[in-house]
């Protein structure tokens, strides 16, 4: 498998640059530079899986590069992934990663153009499966050499489509199914999380908010819902079928974020966001937050949290926020 996605990589390597150039579906993106589960393998390299299953065949996540701009919303397909990841871009924004393994939406988007941390967060996954509106032209050759199976707008064209209620760029979508016949399942989850039991301790806690220099997520603990509700720059977030989204874990990671070698159209520096290394975080689970540690020593290993006093801390099972900022 790894031989034949390498093999297509080559082959579209040209395609990427065209479609890059071109700009017609890809015109979102910068000229510079968007079920419960008990327990999950705590790293790449550990195969096979606690459910018996080999982590090596159990076939590609899907991670969407999704537009986390104000015009941007309401997203399509968010409450549908079973990780979101929310990073910081150029200006001091946002953008979201969601990583799909148990459930395929109908649509998701809107789809931005790719970063060169998606790379090194990607790693942890077994050829994942990367759909993107474009990146910057300096970084395709970096996307083609990586160990995954990108999926830029127009590859496949039948899996892309411009929506009517929003203006370009803010309006590119994927039909995930014409990408993928299944979904592999929570086996292919190599993230290093753990879902169980919560640890004993942490600190009521009805909100918090997480701030990027020109962004702001909230959550807010729902004790109907047992979940924590989302909200953007001070706006609920909601998919565009009005479903809230409500993470039933969030996790605050300090990390490293430091300049790239790339810049958007506007000379704004692109953010270069750390996820290998160790650092503190905060686990928010069941109305309570935790102090937490996160390791991740190497690129092809998931993530570890644990206790101040390296007990493993279970994640909540549903769907997981992790907002990577600035230590």
């Amino acid at each position: 498998m790894r031989e034949m996605v390498r093999a297509r990589r080559g082959a579209w390597t040209a395609a990427l640059l065209a479609v890059t150039v071109a700009g017609s579906l890809v015109s979102g993106c910068t000229s510079g530079g968007g079920a419960a589960h008990d327990s999950r393998s705590p790293s790449q390299s550990q195969s096979p899986s606690p459910s018996g299953t080999d982590t090596a065949n159990a076939g590609p996540v899907l991670a969407v590069k999704i537009d986390n701009a104000p015009d941007a919303r309401p997203q399509t397909g968010l409450d549908a992934a079973d990780v979101v990841y929310a990073e910081q871009v150029e200006g001091g924004l946002s953008r979201l990663m969601a990583v799909f393994a148990t459930t395929l939406p109908d649509s998701v988007g809107p789809v931005r153009s790719a970063r060169e941390s998606d790379l090194e967060l990607l790693r942890q996954f077994h050829d994942p499966t990367l759909a993107f509106s474009g990146a910057q032209h300096k970084l395709l050759p970096l996307i083609d050499d990586a160990p995954l199976d990108p999926e830029p707008a127009g590859k496949v064209p039948d899996a892309w489509y411009r929506g009517s209620g929003k203006a370009a760029p803010h309006n590119l979508y994927l039909r995930p199914r014409r990408l993928m016949d299944s979904v592999p399942g929570d086996s292919a989850l190599t993230t290093g999380f753990r879902f169980g039991a919560a640890p004993a301790g942490g600190t009521p806690e009805d909100s918090l908010t997480v701030r990027f220099p020109s962004a702001r997520f909230t959550f807010t603990w729902s004790a109907d819902r047992g979940r924590w509700l989302v909200a953007m720059d001070g706006t609920p977030t909601v998919t565009t079928d009005d479903r809230k989204v409500a993470p039933a874990t969030v996790v605050v990671q300090h990390v490293k974020v430091r300049s790239s070698k790339y810049h958007d159209f506007l000379g704004n520096n692109t953010p270069f966001t750390e996820s290998v290394g160790s650092g503190t975080a905060q686990v928010l689970r069941d109305g309570r937050v935790f102090d937490a540690r996160w390791t991740r020593p190497a690129a092809t290993d998931g993530t570890r949290f644990t206790t101040p006093d390296g007990a493993p801390l279970n994640f909540a099972p549903g769907q997981v926020w992790v907002v990577l900022v600035k230590a």
